[in-house]
This record gives structure tokens, C-alpha cells and sequence, in this order.
């Protein structure tokens, strides 16, 4: 993971995708007030809360960049995880509305309205899908982006569950089919929900980023020639796509050369995509660190 950045991509990403789905709300309901379809006006509904999740990505990805402060000394970045596990969370609340909806048309099945709501709901397939697909790249390197991802997912998933059931009801008079695909979808949304969710509140408590190989770093740090011991090793993030290190070695009588710390943070980045890392060097002779009044053991 590298510097924070907000690529301007993304920011046509939010501003095309936003604008979409809003004029798509729009259209939906009023149709959905033309055809008299509750299914559409409360999928309008659903849909302007994705809206506000987008906008809600949107802002958290422009505040990362802002710079930092004296009372905020690492500035906005953590608003993206923060944005990110809110995001989850509005993914499932949606997601257990829509399967306790389906639940309930089980036992009291309702036919889709014709025509018309096949073909809102198809634009809007096709619309979700596109929104989806600006975000599909930086989803696999950012959990803000993946949530905005899963958001446009869901809407494109819902719709064509209403498509295909519009069509196979029409074809056939079976009403079952409308609930029982509406579950399978909102199943698979949830699988990669329950990812962003707990990806997302890993990187809140500070655990170490996906992708980081504690091990690894440790390891690495461990056999660095002038490196007795380590202790005091963190990892955490700083936002959805930065991570930082610090960490306090033990080194042999008389220490590393100038070079050192450099060259230990220029591997530390190529090798672990680590971008901030804080080393404190210290020599046996000094005494015990504050922070490790025992016995230093190799590798904690």
C-alpha cells in the first residue's frame, strides 16, 4: 500500500456515478407513482441510500488528502475506514430489509406489475452495473472503494432479480420465483459484505492490514545484521490504503552506519508496502527501554 492518494479517476468515478443513480431515483419513482408500484417507489428509496453511500466514499477519499494538523497530526485519513465500516453496515441493513421483504412474499406472494417494471428495472441493471464497474479496479486495493463497489453490486443484483422474475412470472404464474431469487442474491451480496465488514473494523482496532506478512516483517527486521532484537513492533493502518510501522531495535556496540534507517525504510516499503515507518534504534549499553523494562525477546 503506498502514499494516500485520491486518484482524479475516482473522483469522475463518484461524480459520474452519483449522477446516475440520481437521475435513476428520480425516473424510477416516478414511474413507480405512474404504474402505482410500491416495489419501485421503495427501491427508488433503496437506491438514494446508496447514493448517500457514495457520497459518503466520495467525501471520506477528498478528506484523506487533506492535510494534517497540529491537533490532527495524522490529518483525515482514517475517515476512509471509518467510511468503510459504516458502509458495511448500511449494506447490511438494506440487504436484511430487502430479505425480510421476500421472507414476507413467501407467504403472501405478489405478482410483478408488467411491463413497465421490467423495463425500470432493467435500465436500472444496466446503470448499477456501469456505476459498479468504475470502482471494480481500486475495490481489490481499497476498502472505501470496495464498499462504493458492493453498494452498486447490490442495486444491479436486485434489479435483475426483478427482471428475471418479471419475465418467469410472466411466462409462467409462478409468484415464488420473485422471493426465492431475491434470497439468492441478497445471500451473495452478504458473503462479500461480511468481508468489507470485518476487513473494516480490523483496520478501526488497528490490526494488521491484509496483505501485511507480520511474520515476514519480522523476520526481516530480525536478521538485519546490525539488529541484536526487536520489541515495541506495530502495524496498523492509517487509512483504507496506508499503512505504518514502528518499532524499536536493539542493535550491536557502535550501531549502523547513517545509511541504515533509510535503506530499512526503503525495504520496508518495497517488500511490504509499508509507507510510514518509525524505528527507534537502541544500543544494550543504553539500558532497558521505558516501554520493555524486561528482558527484550527476539521477535516481540
Amino acid at each position: 500500500m503506498s502514499h494516500h492518494h485520491f486518484p482524479a479517476r475516482y473522483n469522475r468515478a463518484f461524480a459520474i456515478g452519483v449522477t446516475l443513480n440520481v437521475l435513476f431515483v428520480v425516473v424510477e419513482a416516478l414511474y413507480g407513482f405512474w404504474a402505482d408500484s410500491l416495489a419501485l417507489i421503495a427501491d427508488a428509496g433503496h437506491n438514494l441510500s446508496d447514493v448517500m453511500s457514495l457520497l459518503l466514499a466520495w467525501g471520506a477519499g477528498w478528506l484523506a488528502t487533506r492535510s494534517s494538523g497540529e491537533t490532527r497530526t495524522y490529518g483525515f485519513r482514517k475517515v476512509t475506514i471509518m467510511a468503510s465500516l459504516a458502509s458495511a453496515i448500511l449494506l447490511l441493513v438494506a440487504m436484511g430489509g430487502i430479505a425480510w421483504e421476500a421472507v414476507g412474499r413467501f407467504f403472501s406472494p405478489q405478482p410483478v406489475e408488467g411491463g413497465t417494471v421490467i423495463a425500470v428495472a432493467a435500465v436500472g441493471v444496466v446503470i448499477n452495473a456501469a456505476t459498479a464497474m468504475l470502482f471494480f479496479s481500486g475495490q481489490q486495493h481499497d476498502l472505501n472503494i470496495k464498499g462504493a463497489f458492493l453498494h452498486m453490486v447490490a442495486d444491479a443484483g436486485v434489479s435483475l432479480g426483478v427482471v428475471i422474475a418479471g419475465i418467469v412470472i410472466l411466462t409462467t404464474g409462478w409468484l415464488l420465483v420473485d422471493p426465492l431469487i431475491t434470497l439468492m442474491i441478497v445471500v451473495v451480496i452478504l458473503v462479500g459484505t461480511w468481508s468489507l465488514l470485518r476487513e473494516s473494523v480490523n483496520l478501526a482496532i488497528d490490526s494488521v492490514p491484509q496483505g501485511v506478512d507480520i511474520g515476514a516483517v519480522k523476520a526481516y527486521l530480525t536478521d538485519l545484521e546490525a539488529v541484536d532484537e526487536i520489541h515495541d513492533l506495530h502495524v496498523w493502518a492509517m487509512s483504507t490504503t496506508e499503512v505504518a510501522l514502528s518499532v524499536h531495535l536493539i542493535v550491536h556496540d557502535g550501531g549502523p552506519d547513517d545509511n541504515f534507517l533509510r535503506q530499512v525504510q526503503q525495504q520496508l516499503h518495497d517488500r511490504f508496502g509499508i509507507a510510514h515507518a518509525t524505528i527507534q534504534v537502541e544500543k544494550h549499553t543504553d539500558g532497558p527501554c521505558l516501554l520493555n523494562r524486561n528482558d527484550c525477546a527476539s521477535g516481540q
